[in-house]
Formats: C-alpha cells, structure tokens, sequence
C-alpha cells in the first residue's frame, strides 16, 4: 500500500462521496440540443422534441436539492419556467426561477410544509404537454411533508419521534411516511397528471427501488395503510400514536380513503424514474481506489449495513477477521459494505449510527494490530453531530485508555461522540451536498 492506514481509509471514503456529485449525475443522464431534450441511463430513456413541450417546471428536494437544481439549470439553459426545491437550512434563496425553500432534516419543519404546499400547486397547474422534472435525493422524506386532513403537524411530527428513537429502519419509516401525506406514495405525480414526468433521484436507501426514495413522490407505492399499522404495532408505538394519526390509519385500512396509487395505476402512466446515483455507484468506486493504492483482495458486501449499529459493527469485525485469515501473509484485504443501520437510543449521549458503529468496532478490534474500520454517511452528517462518522483501529481502546475513557460506558448511554472526538478519530467533511447513505471500510494487513 502506499499510505498509512488511517489516510488510506480516508481518502478512499472521500473518493466515493466524489464519484456520486450530483451535478456530475445530473449532467451524465439530462441532455439538450437544438432539436429536443432527452433523458438517459439510471434505467430511464425517454426524448421529447422541443415542439411536444411547452413549459418545463422543476420540484423535488433532499440533501442534494440544491447542486442537482444547479447542474439542471445549467443543462437546460433557461428552459425552466419556474421551479420549487426543498433544500437543507442555509440553501435557500432562487435560482433562474426556481425557489429554493429551506426545509428540516431529519423532523420536517415549517419549511418542509411551505415547500410541499408550493410545488402541489406548481405541478397542479401543469398541462398534457408540460414536462415535470423531478429532483429527489436522500433527506426528500423529511423535506417535503403535507400532512393529511385531519393531522396535524404536531402529531406527524410525534409519530415521527418515535419511530426514530425505536430503532425502525428507512423502509419501515417510509411506509408510515407514505400513509401520512399528501405528496408521497405517489401522491405528487398524481397531482401532476396530465403532464409529463421525469424523475432523476439519487438513492439513499437498500436497493434503490424508487418507492422508497424520500418515501417515492412519484412512484407507485406497493405498501398499503394496513403495513404502515403493521410497522407501528411491531414497533410497539400504536397505543402511543396520537388518536388522529390512529383514526386516519384505521380509515385507510378499511377503506374509508383512498390508498396510495398502485402500480398499474393509470395516473403514473407518463411518468419516467431514473435512479442516478447510488449507494453500489459509491462503493464500486472505493473498491477501484483501493486497488490503484496496493491493497492485494478487495470484497464488497452490498447491503451489509443494516440493524442495529453495534451488532452489525460486530459483524462487520468478524467478516474481517475472517478475511484476514485467508489472506496471505504481507498481504492486504479491504472490506466495503454499504446501507444504513439504526440506533434504538436508550441513553442520553452524542453521536450517531456511524460513531456507534465504529466505537462497537473499536471494541472488537481491540489488541489487534494491522486491522482498522471507517464507517461514514456520504451526506457528511451523522446524526445531530458535525462529524460524518469515526475511525478506528486496534489501538482506538489502549488509547481510550490512557485518558480514562470507557468504551463501554459510552456506549451504554450513545455516546460516541466525546470519546472519538477525544481521540481525534472523528471524521469530518461537512455536508458533502450528496447522499447514498453510509459506507464501511474495513482493513486487515496480515504480519
């Protein structure tokens, strides 16, 4: 290899927040010429001459809202006739004609709301021959939020809480999310119909189905009001719900409003979902990288990250170990999993799932020289902190050590924050204005 392993893991982290840049993923799928407009890969192709569209509008959000705004605009040159964007806080403003609504991520906000209200009324307003350009990133879900008549945003916004403190996963959350609004599970394209709809998406969820994707705006949602009680009553959370979020589920379990649209559902019909970038896009690009740097075996394990973060931790150190016994002696194996776990809080600590994860590595990884795990969330940001995730190594616990910290105290009360922060093992990139969820990297040089 030809840098230390702490730099190596770095580096190969940030070349694959690098490879999903969403202005490079917008400008690689959306084309125009003098003769039309065209979208292609993402498994979308579709070409519309100039003369079948009469306005082209732009929506959407996430927390890549406003670099995929940018790059569209560019790509389309002044063809844009007005646009609404849901964007993280300090992103707001305009551009061209689009308005760029600041919105909050992981609860919604007044902002998710104004922004959601906006661009219903916006591709309300949209004809047989407009074209509808969907911008949707990870972070979507939370940003655009409408809640339905007869729930308040108060209630939603409980609903919400609790499931992040119990641990449910983003598809389980999604499925609430989907049966508590009036723009997801499709809701958006349907408001949208007549009009022509290209959706461009960067996937933060486990296989990048576009239904999940901030909770599929234009998508047609398999899931129905009987699976979003179903998420809340495994997660013991029904009797906890407020009574209105309950009543609206129980009608929509027995019909007494209308489901989501399915597929097949006539109101989708025209429309075109390209998953541009993803979570698989980043980490090809860290097994390339890792190669061009020396390291002898690479394996990737897709999907791997998932659960909750201390035992998927453990199991991604016993993945390695078994990996460095097969590995020739002098030699190196790099493994790279991508998805996203969960953390079911029960203490009162700072941190996140990738901080939890990588202090549960810590532990496993302890006296243990020549293996050391990155584990960070492209987005930059891991839970309420200003870290995207944390290092460590074989030493991480020695270390700890020496200046009175306990591993297992920290994470007892979720906590890992303050501990690698103490060490200098955080990882901090700032926002990184893209998102694929997270990806861990795990290295073993055998001696």
């Amino acid at each position: 290899m030809k840098v230390p392993v702490k730099p190596l893991l770095t580096n190969l982290f940030l070349a694959a927040v690098a490879s999903v840049d969403p202005a490079r993923l917008v400008h690689g799928a959306l084309h125009r010429d003098a003769e039309g407009i065209s979208l292609s890969g993402g498994g979308a192709r579709s070409t519309l001459p100039w003369s079948s569209v009469d306005r082209i509008f732009l929506v959407g959000g996430g927390k890549a809202g406003r670099p995929m705004t940018r790059a569209t605009a560019s790509a389309l040159e002044g063809k844009v006739a007005a646009g609404v964007i849901a964007v993280p806080k300090g992103e707001g403003g305009s551009l061209d004609f689009v308005r760029l609504i600041e919105t909050g991520h992981p609860l919604p906000d007044e902002g998710s709301r104004e922004a959601a209200q906006a661009m219903l009324a916006l591709v309300s307003q949209a004809g047989e021959n407009d074209l509808v350009i969907a911008l949707i990133s990870g972070g979507g879900s939370a940003m655009i939020s409408a809640p339905p008549e007869g729930v308040s945003s108060s209630d939603k916004e409980a609903v919400f809480r609790l499931l992040l403190r119990s641990g449910a996963d983003i598809t389980e959350f999604n499925t609430v999310r989907k049966h508590l609004s009036r723009v997801k599970g499709g809701r958006m394209a349907q408001a949208a119909h007549p009009a022509r709809v290209w959706a461009l998406m960067l996937s933060d969820v486990p296989g990048d189905d576009p239904s999940v994707i901030a909770s599929g705006p234009f998508s047609p949602d398999p899931a129905t009001y009987g699976d979003a009680r179903k998420v809340l009553l495994e997660r013991n959370l029904y009797d906890a719900i407020p009574d209105t979020v309950r009543e609206h589920i129980e009608a929509g379990v027995s019909g007494r409003i209308t489901e989501t649209p399915k597929p097949g559902d006539p109101t989708l019909e025209r429309v075109s979902l390209a998953v541009i970038g993803s979570n698989r896009v980043a980490i090809d690009t860290v097994a390339d990288a890792a190669r061009n740097e020396g390291v002898d075996t690479v394996r990737i394990l897709p999907g791997f990250l998932r659960g909750e973060a201390r035992e998927c931790a453990r199991a991604f150190v016993e993945e390695l170990r078994k990996a460095e016994a097969s590995t020739p002696r002098g030699r190196s194996v790099v493994l790279i999993a991508g998805g996203e776990t969960t953390v079911t809080v029960h203490g009162k600590g700072k941190g996140g799932r990738n901080q939890e994860f990588a202090l549960s590595a810590a532990v496993q990884l302890d006296g243990m020289p020549g293996m050391a795990v990155l584990s960070a969330g492209t987005d930059g940001i891991d839970g309420p902190t200003d870290a995207a995730g944390a290092y460590a190594d074989g030493t991480t616990i020695s270390r700890a050590a020496a200046i009175g910290l306990s591993p297992l105290a920290h994470l007892d009360r979720n906590d890992a924050y303050p501990f690698l922060q103490a060490l200098s093992d955080l990882v901090v990139t700032g926002p990184t204005g893209t998102n694929v969820t997270d990806i861990a990297i795990g290295i073993a040089v055998r001696t």
